[in-house]
């Protein structure tokens, strides 16, 4: 029988997975091709570069996830991973608040999704922020 600590560090593969889907639609979704023109060449090259990289490592965290999911919870590497990863989604969710202070309820759900990826991460070191 699995652990929920398992199903945890999957859900938080399938959540990385998904950001990694999310992050390779922003060329159309915020319309690079033309706004990135607006900007000058280093900013461009820069914002495309950092979100080729955040593409990466979710994909990497993500199939982490799934390949090596009780390492990732027994051994110190694996802990220190995870505690990694929650780090970033806290930092993230910041991060919305400082940079994206409006009141959309897109906004609104990708804070939630930062939430809950510092909560899939926490879990299963056995330390919850509730």
């Amino acid at each position: 029988m699995e652990a929920a600590g398992d199903w945890l560090v999957r859900l938080a593969g399938v959540h990385s997975l998904g950001f990694a889907l999310f992050h390779l639609g922003f060329w159309k979704l915020f319309r690079w091709k033309d706004e990135l023109t607006r900007v000058g060449f280093a900013t461009r090259a820069i914002t495309q570069i950092l979100n080729l990289r955040l593409i990466y490592l979710f994909l990497g965290i993500g199939a982490a996830c799934f390949a090596f999911t009780g390492e990732l919870q027994d051994s110190g590497l694996g802990r220190a991973v995870l505690a990694f990863m929650a780090l970033f989604w806290i930092g993230r969710t910041i991060e919305q608040f400082v940079f994206l202070r409006r009141h959309h309820w897109l906004l609104h759900l990708l804070t939630a999704l930062f939430v809950l990826g510092a909560l899939l991460f926490t879990l299963p070191l056995g330390l919850s922020f509730l």
